[in-house]
């Protein structure tokens, strides 16, 4: 039966070290981790490194540097499931004491053999081993698997907090390997003996797991051990509905990262990616982690948006406390390979956040936004905002320099001599705006004029003003 409710929660992610940090595996550990933190629950991370020719240091460390980006810590050590691989023999002979498994002295030749004949009659692959009910004296001097002794007859039931009650014909299910003749342990067996071991009581996972489920549960009922409850959460498509693939764009998490997109509006988008909370969009990790239920997961696959996406991020850029904001576009530098910013750098992007964090739904957007303080004098205009210096209007900025020299530097005063400079040659304040806007940024596009020149101050102010109007 599953878990009770009363039982502690105990969720896990569990990737396999084969390659990047596929975003729908980040996904997932977003389910587990706000399933357990919102019950004050545990939340595990194990490495599924049973495969040693795929399996590599490297891409262990790419998932915990992912899982660390997004801002999802787990509780204890990694777990890697290869060091355990004593334990799992343990539990396949344990099996086999109780009669629950038996040695199979097929060899793989003699299976596959097997199968080809059934392909070429249109019969069921399915193997069947001739050893589950042989007489032990019958058994060779050979090695052997230890196979489960499934249940022939009836049906194995999931009742499953996504998909709903799912039917699995027990004749449609083989004996599966546990143990392979070399004496190690099969994946299958190893997931099983892990999550009992470690105490998981919600096993949340990707709909392509659901066949396991049903032969993972046979382990648990052989072994009599309290089976998890199930969640098997549909998978990510691309927008166009298709399986997420590389032609869809980014699908490994570091590429998240160093495209510029912030943790938290990543953590919000993903949490909405297949599961919803009324029409709540924006929300923080205190709002998902109190409404996150099984619930609330739909069954349809969810369709990446990369506008909605943008959206979201841009809003919680705006929403970050500056202070924060700075380490986390340090790092996006850093993932992304670009030049880390000098202490001048960091100093003045840290006065300009105020003004430039409402505007901007990636990183990039926001450092461009940023050229202003970041960039060195002298800003060479760009083409458009070389249009914008034109001789006339070269002549009314050379006219107001002079007029910010002793003004007092808050944005009122600032404002009030621009305009008053701006209707002496008969023009509103916006037709300034522009080349004063080109002379400070070297660019058409910014914030605030006035905003700049507070950032800036007075002397670098007026030296880029006396550099455009040279």
């Amino acid at each position: 039966m599953p878990a009770a409710d009363s039982t502690p929660v105990v969720t896990r992610f569990a990737p396999s070290p084969t390659g990047y940090l596929h975003i729908g595996g980040a996904r997932t550990a977003l389910f587990n981790w706000l399933y357990a933190r919102g019950r004050n629950g545990t939340f595990l991370l194990r490495i599924e490194d049973t495969d040693r020719e795929r399996s590599t240091p490297e891409a262990t460390a790419a998932i915990v540097k992912g899982l660390t980006w997004l801002g999802l810590d787990w509780d204890g050590e990694v777990v890697s499931q290869f060091d355990r691989r004593h334990r799992h023999a343990e539990v396949a002979r344990e099996m086999l004491a109780r009669g629950h498994a038996y040695k199979c002295f097929a060899t793989q030749e003699e299976i596959e053999a097997f199968r080809e004949a059934a392909r070429a009659e249109g019969r069921s692959t399915l193997f069947l081993s001739p050893w589950r009910d042989a007489d032990p004296a019958t058994h060779p001097d050979a090695p052997y698997a230890i196979r489960l002794r499934a249940p022939r007859e009836g049906a194995t039931v999931i009742e499953d907090a996504v998909q709903g009650t799912v039917t699995f014909r027990n004749e449609q299910l083989d004996d599966m390997v546990c143990l392979r003749s070399d004496g190690t342990p099969t994946y299958m067996l190893a997931v099983v003996v892990d999550d009992h071991d470690m105490g998981v009581t919600h096993v949340i996972r990707g709909d392509d797991h659901l066949n396991n489920a049903a032969r993972q549960t046979q382990v648990y009922r052989a072994m009599g051990w309290a089976e998890p409850v199930w969640a098997h959460i549909p998978l990510i498509h691309g927008p166009d509905g298709k399986k997420l693939s590389k032609r869809h764009g980014a699908v490994g998490l570091e590429e998240y990262q160093a495209m510029g997109y912030p943790a938290a509006g990543m953590r919000n988008y993903l949490a909405r990616l297949g599961w919803a909370h009324g029409d709540a969009e924006f929300f923080s990790d205190a709002d998902a982690k109190a409404w996150f239920d099984l619930d609330g997961i739909g069954r349809a696959p969810a369709r990446l948006d990369f506008k909605k996406l943008e959206n979201l991020c841009g809003q919680h850029i705006a929403a970050t406390p500056d202070a924060a904001l700075l380490p986390e576009i340090e790092a996006f530098l850093e993932a992304a390979g670009r030049p880390p910013l000098s202490q001048a750098q960091k100093d003045g992007l840290a006065r300009a956040l105020y003004c430039l964090k409402d505007r901007a739904k990636t990183f990039p957007e926001l450092l461009e936004k940023s050229h202003f303080v970041l960039g060195k004098r002298p800003f060479l205009p760009d083409e458009a905002a070389a249009r914008a210096l034109d001789p006339v209007s070269r002549g009314i900025l050379k006219e107001l320099t002079p007029q910010l020299q002793n003004a007092s530097w808050d944005r009122d005063t600032l404002e009030g001599v621009a305009t008053r400079v701006a209707a002496d040659h008969g023009m509103g304040l916006g037709k300034l705006a522009g080349p004063l806007r080109a002379a400070i940024a070297g660019r058409t596009i910014s914030p605030s004029v006035f905003d700049m020149m507070l950032v800036i101050g007075r002397e670098e102010t007026l030296a880029r003003l006396q550099d455009a109007t040279a």
